[in-house]
């Protein structure tokens, strides 16, 4: 039988964390691996668990009592190597973002994410993919597009492959992008795959750095929303 994935969650608010958690027990290929308030709290029971069973995953919110998520996560990835970080908050801003996948984040998602996308995230990390909050994606695509079509006589990406790349901008899936377009799946999963090696990226996250390094961001950057179910 294959292993369950072992999750952590790290979430100083207790009713979010108590939603996130049942929820994670409701999944068959999933394992509650741990719930803590305080990343020094989490942080130690790794030290703990010496010769024990590590977490796959840490499932990381950013605005913490103490250490905040930023502080840890380097450290999460001392403590455990082989686990991927995810971040999970609420705050949208760009400069969380880079920041976080700087330090070595393969998925952000924000707390106003359903369950569904929150489990289908986590699966897609762990087969080795990313998983970026659509709101974020779209900002990120949308100015890829805007610096790409100020560019079209360089031939860096084909008619259908900018098609394909705006329509990611407006948040469609690639399914729906498929059905729009009355092509295959596996068509569109090529095209974005040759998207993003045009682009010299291998996922989305790579793509926001990419996109901080070619200077494509604004200066002011997102307002964080605020929420009753804190950072």
């Amino acid at each position: 039988m294959k292993n369950k994935i072992r999750v952590m969650v790290v979430e100083d608010n207790p009713r979010y964390r108590e939603v996130i958690a049942l929820a994670l027990k409701q999944e068959p290929d999933i394992q509650l691996a741990g719930e803590f308030g305080t990343a020094e709290i989490a942080l130690r029971s790794l030290k703990d668990r010496v010769g024990g069973e590590l977490p796959d995953l840490v499932l990381l919110d950013l605005h913490l009592p103490g250490m905040d998520g930023l502080e840890a996560l380097p450290r999460f990835l001392v403590a455990a190597p082989a686990a991927k970080m995810m971040i999970l908050t609420q705050s949208d801003n760009e400069a969380d973002v880079l920041r976080a996948i700087s330090l070595g984040a393969s998925g952000y998602l924000l707390k106003s994410s359903t369950v569904g996308t929150i489990t289908d995230g986590i699966r897609s990390v762990m087969k080795g993919g990313a998983s970026l909050d659509a709101g974020v994606a779209r900002f990120i695509l949308n100015t890829l597009k805007a610096r790409l079509s100020k560019s079209s006589s360089d031939g860096l990406l084909t008619e259908r492959q900018r098609e394909i790349l705006a329509l990611l901008g407006e948040g469609l899936l690639k399914k729906e992008i498929a059905e729009r377009l009355r092509i295959s799946y596996a068509t569109v999963d090529e095209h974005v795959a040759h998207i993003y090696e045009r682009l010299g990226v291998r996922n989305a996250p790579a793509a926001v750095n990419q996109a901080h390094q070619l200077g494509i961001f604004p200066s002011g950057g997102h307002r964080d929303r605020q929420s009753g179910m804190g950072g």
